[in-house]
């Protein structure tokens, strides 16, 4: 089925970081309080928004998929779509917020070697999707952000603001989303057209 997309469907700059910043705030107030769950809800959110990972691809990641060296950072998707294994560059932001994580993690007496889950359920398991849609829903609405968004709309976004800052460079989109067929990423440079932005802009007034 293919990838229908509006604009609707994508995030505002400014929407992303009201949600970044209510993530944030609610990690730091975790740190001090001993509580754990926002301090992983907010490493999780991050992913999602600044490397687009797909929620079944988020909550099967290993300690030993991030690759967080000043030089060259990743995070390796070992199960995408289709059984296809990717690599997602990253920006320093992200690498030093997942660097501080796996800090976190050790002093909290979470495992933190190559196999360990990046990301664990209050039981120490694997998280559920269910779950991350449910968290993404909650600060979502905390942060005041229209309830149309869905957990989803992180990656969407993601591909939306990586269009444009990589100044159209749709296969570098495909490359990072993970995307089989070009078609598919090509939606979102039909939705988000700067052709069409000029032209309504131009209409007689």
């Amino acid at each position: 089925m293919p990838l229908e997309l509006t604009q609707e469907d994508f995030m505002t700059p400014d929407q992303v970081r009201r949600l970044k910043a209510f993530a944030r705030r609610a990690a730091d107030e975790a740190r001090r309080r001993g509580q754990t769950g926002p301090v992983r809800d907010w490493a999780i959110l991050h992913v999602a928004l600044d490397a687009g990972l797909r929620v079944s691809e988020i909550v099967t990641l290993k300690v030993g998929d991030l690759l967080l060296d000043p030089g060259h950072s990743a995070i390796i998707v070992r199960h995408g779509k289709g059984g296809k294994e990717r690599g997602v560059d990253i920006g320093q932001p992200l690498r030093e917020h997942l660097r501080e994580y796996l800090a976190w993690k050790d002093t909290v007496g979470e495992p933190t070697g190559p196999g360990d889950l990046l990301f664990v359920s209050p039981r120490g398991g694997p998280l559920t999707r269910q779950a991350v849609y449910l968290m993404f829903k909650r600060y979502a609405r905390l942060a005041g952000l229209p309830a149309r968004f869905t957990i989803h709309s992180c990656r969407h976004t993601y591909a939306s603001m990586l269009y444009r800052a990589s100044r159209f460079n749709l296969r570098l989109v495909q490359k990072q989303l993970g995307h089989a067929s070009i078609r598919t990423t090509q939606v979102y440079a039909d939705v988000l057209s700067a052709d069409a932005l000029e032209a309504v802009n131009g209409l007689p007034q």
